[in-house]
C-alpha cells in the first residue's frame, strides 16, 4: 500500500527508501524483506520484497520486548505493578537454591526492564523453556553476576522470562494470553503471534544465515578486541534456531514474535495515540519517555538510555548506534531486533517506522551500518 502526497511523507524520501531495502535483497543480503510508515494512527507505506508478501511474517526477536513493555506500564497504571516491585515478591523461588539466595531481594521490576539485574547469560533453553514449572525450578538456581543497579548489560532473553513470570503472577493467567488480550487484539496487530499452536506459522519468513563475520582488524578498530565473544548469546547459530516450529511455538518473551513490519509500525502508534486510553497516560509517557538507566552499554561504549521497556534515541549524538538512525528527533523510542529488524516512534514528526528482513548477516558490523542507515532513510521521509 502507498500513502502517497496527501499522507505528509516526502514520496522521493520514502522511494528512497525502497530502492535501498530493494538494493539489500538484490545483493543477497536477505531473501525477504518488508517496511512500514506510519502516522497520525495510520498505516501509510507498507511493501514487501523479494520472497516476502504482505501476508508474510518474520522473526522480530527482540523487538518483541515492546509488547512485553506494553502489558507492565498497563498493570503498573492498575496498581499490580510498579517499578519498585521485587521480584522475589512474585517469585519467591527467585535465586533461592543458587549461590546469590542473599542479593536477589533488591532485584525489582525496574532492574529487569533496564537490564541492570545482573544475569544477562542466566541459563534457560529447552526443554525447560517450555512449561511454567520447569522456568520456575530453572530460575530458582539463577544467581547474579553484579548487584541490581551496578551495570548495564543486555539480557537478551533472560529478564523477561522474569518479567512474563511477574506478569503471570498478578495477571492470573498465561502470559502469552495477556500479551495477546491487552495488547495484539486492541491494537488490531493481525499478523503479531506470540507462541501460537504448533503448526499455525507456515506463513513465516525463513532465516538465512548470509555472509562471514567481520574481520580481526575491524573488530580490533571497533572495539579493541578480536573476541566474538562480543555477540553474547545472541549468533546467527541461535537465531537460526528460530526456524524450528517448536522454538516459535513457546512464545519466548524476550524475543519470540513474529509479525510483520506493519505490525512493528502500528504498535507504535498505539504507543504515540493511546488509543481507547489503553495506558494511564502518566505510566505511558514514562515508559516512552523517561530514561531510567545510561550506564554504558558495554559493546557499544555509549550510553544505554533504557525506558522502563524501551530505547530513547537521546541527544548525545550516538542515536545511530541505538538502531535509530541520524534524522529522528532526540525523543524517539524503540527497540529493535536482532538479525536488523527494526521498530521505533518519534513524537516530534509523529512517525514510526517497521522493518523486518529474513537474512542473519554474520558480519554484524555491516549489520549495524545497514540498520543505522534504514533508519535514517526512514526518518528523513516526513
Amino acid at each position: 500500500m502507498t500513502g502517497g502526497a496527501t499522507s505528509g511523507l516526502d514520496p522521493t524520501a520514502v522511494d528512497e527508501l525502497r530502492v535501498r531495502i530493494r538494493q539489500v535483497v538484490d545483493e543477497g543480503v536477505a531473501p525477504a524483506a518488508q517496511f512500514a510508515l506510519a502516522r497520525h494512527g495510520e498505516l501509510l507505506e507498507f511493501e514487501s520484497f523479494g520472497l516476502a508478501t504482505d501476508s508474510t511474517r518474520f522473526a522480530l526477536f527482540s523487538c518483541t520486548k515492546a509488547w512485553i513493555a506494553g502489558v507492565v506500564w498497563q498493570l503498573i497504571g492498575e496498581g499490580s505493578l510498579t517499578p519498585e516491585t521485587r521480584v522475589v515478591d512474585l517469585i519467591p523461588s527467585f535465586g533461592s537454591a543458587g549461590p546469590s539466595a542473599g542479593d536477589v531481594g533488591r532485584l525489582t521490576l525496574a532492574h529487569v526492564l533496564t537490564h541492570t539485574g545482573g544475569f544477562p547469560y542466566a541459563p534457560l533453553g529447552p526443554p525447560a523453556w517450555s512449561e511454567r514449572a520447569t522456568r520456575l525450578e530453572r530460575m530458582s538456581r539463577w544467581r547474579l553476576d553484579w548487584e541490581p543497579g551496578e551495570r548495564f548489560e543486555y539480557h537478551a532473553s533472560s529478564a523477561h522470562w522474569v518479567a512474563a513470570e511477574m506478569i503471570e503472577s498478578v495477571a492470573g493467567e498465561d502470559y502469552r494470553d495477556v500479551v495477546r488480550r491487552r495488547v495484539t487484539e486492541p491494537l488490531g496487530l493481525t499478523g503479531f503471534a506470540l507462541g501460537p499452536p504448533a503448526g499455525d506459522l507456515e506463513d513465516v519468513a525463513e532465516l538465512v544465515a548470509v555472509g562471514e563475520p567481520p574481520s580481526a582488524e575491524v573488530l580490533v578498530e571497533l572495539f579493541g578486541s578480536a573476541d566474538l565473544a562480543l555477540l553474547g548469546e545472541v549468533t546467527p547459530d541461535l537465531l537460526l534456531g528460530f526456524n524450528d516450529p517448536r522454538a516459535r511455538d513457546v512464545g519466548i518473551p524476550g524475543g519470540g514474535g513474529v509479525g510483520t513490519a506493519a505490525d512493528l509500525a502500528l504498535l507504535y502508534q498505539g504507543f504515540l495515540h493511546n488509543p481507547d486510553d489503553l495506558w494511564s497516560p502518566e505510566v505511558l509517557r514514562d515508559g516512552t519517555g523517561t530514561i531510567r538507566c545510561t550506564l554504558p552499554d558495554p559493546m557499544k561504549g555509549v550510553a544505554s538510555n533504557r525506558t522502563l521497556g524501551l530505547v530513547v534515541a537521546g541527544d548525545d549524538g550516538f542515536a545511530g548506534l541505538r538502531g535509530m538512525g541520524h534524522t529522528v528527533s532526540p525523543r524517539t523510542f524503540g527497540h529493535n531486533g536482532a538479525a536488523g529488524q527494526i521498530a521505533w516512534a518519534d513524537p516530534e514528526s509523529g512517525l514510526s517506522f517497521g522493518f523486518t528482513i529474513s537474512g542473519v548477516d554474520r558480519d554484524f558490523v555491516r549489520e549495524a551500518r545497514r540498520t543505522a542507515a534504514l533508519a535514517s532513510r526512514a526518518g528523513s521521509t516526513v
